[in-house]
């Protein structure tokens, strides 16, 4: 074969190899494979949606700010197309007050069978207990609660004009974090069932799911990722119940150039809401939560009255959700 014969040959050979993007399934039929780009995340608008919420107030159960966030989050995710479930119960805290909750679940791509859920809780701690200052005081929850549900708020956007080749179900937890006071934890015996006085949205959904036998394929939780410099560390629960998951997640953020924020070291276990839907619901989450090295869980912010909007980044914000639009929009290549 001459030179001239041998470049033709080639050329051909990488035509048919190139053009259509096909790989084979196990039964040898040809599939046609979608060429994945994540939409990218705007920061600024996960930021006005994190504005948005402590702008309301601090949105503790039972107040005027707590029925507006929850009256905002459903206009909006409907706005952005999802099915919309509101699952409201009646949960009694530690210190015996009524609690009327609401969680709420927004659903993209409903028909679709294999799903991915993402979460946050969106209510925020009625006293700053760890507050030198004041700990009886309420607090704006910039952070703890609103810099979850901001990154998820912008997710949806997104969704609205890309939907992922998966189904995604949103889930904001509600009564995350009314749990006993710093320095009485384990001092009020458990009623009605609980596992914690922590987490009452989460039980809750995890024993009474929005619809009969509902599963994921995983699910990722977010809590505290907006401050200014955070690191995520693999957390204990997560690396136990999910390690897989939080490997993929982990890894891309990697090549994604963000090694310096998630760290492949892994810590101590944190009850979350995570813990409730791996236990109780048997779906595989990671929780993405903040840990700041020489402080531990959470940093000196934490249920006091520094967590508020100058502790939020917009960088950090743009991190995570550019990470976690990642693993959504290139899941069906990981399978």
């Amino acid at each position: 074969m001459n030179l001239a014969s041998f470049l033709l040959v080639s050329l051909l050979f990488i035509v048919s190899c190139s053009s259509d993007r096909e790989k084979k399934t196990k039964s040898g039929e040809q599939k046609q494979v979608r060429n994945v780009q994540a939409p990218a995340f705007n920061a600024d608008s996960a930021y006005h949606f994190v504005k948005k919420q402590v702008d309301f107030g601090p949105r503790i159960p039972n107040t005027k700010a707590h029925q507006q966030a929850a009256n905002y989050f459903v206009e909006t995710l409907k706005r952005y197309g999802a099915q919309i479930t509101i699952q409201e119960f009646e949960a009694e805290t530690y210190d015996g007050q009524k609690l009327n909750l609401k969680n709420i679940i927004a659903s993209f791509n409903p028909e679709k069978s294999k799903r991915i859920l993402l979460a946050a809780h969106w209510d925020t701690r009625p006293f700053s207990d760890k507050d030198k200052k004041n700990p009886s005081a309420t607090f704006p929850g910039a952070n703890d609660g609103a810099s979850g549900v901001g990154v998820l708020l912008e997710v949806a956007r997104l969704m609205h004009t890309s939907l992922p080749e998966a189904g995604v179900d949103i889930i904001f937890f509600d009564g995350e974090d009314w749990g006993e006071k710093e320095g009485e934890q384990g001092t009020h015996p458990l009623r009605d069932g609980l596992q914690e006085w922590w987490c009452l949205g989460s039980q809750h959904w995890a024993k009474n799911k929005h619809i009969p036998n509902y599963s994921a394929y995983y699910g990722i939780l977010l809590d505290m990722i907006g401050a200014r410099n955070a690191q995520f560390h693999r957390e204990g629960y997560s690396m136990e119940f999910a390690p897989s998951i939080v490997k993929k997640v982990w890894d891309h953020a990697h090549r994604l150039g963000y090694s310096y924020v998630f760290v492949k070291k892994t810590q101590a276990g944190v009850t979350d809401d995570h813990v409730f839907v791996n236990t109780l619901a048997k779906i595989p989450m990671i929780n993405i939560v903040h840990f700041e090295p020489g402080i531990g869980y959470f940093g000196d912010f934490h249920h006091t009255q520094k967590d508020n909007m100058d502790l939020i980044s917009k960088d950090m914000l743009g991190i995570v959700g550019t990470t976690l639009l990642n693993v959504i929009y290139y899941e069906e290549h990981s399978m």
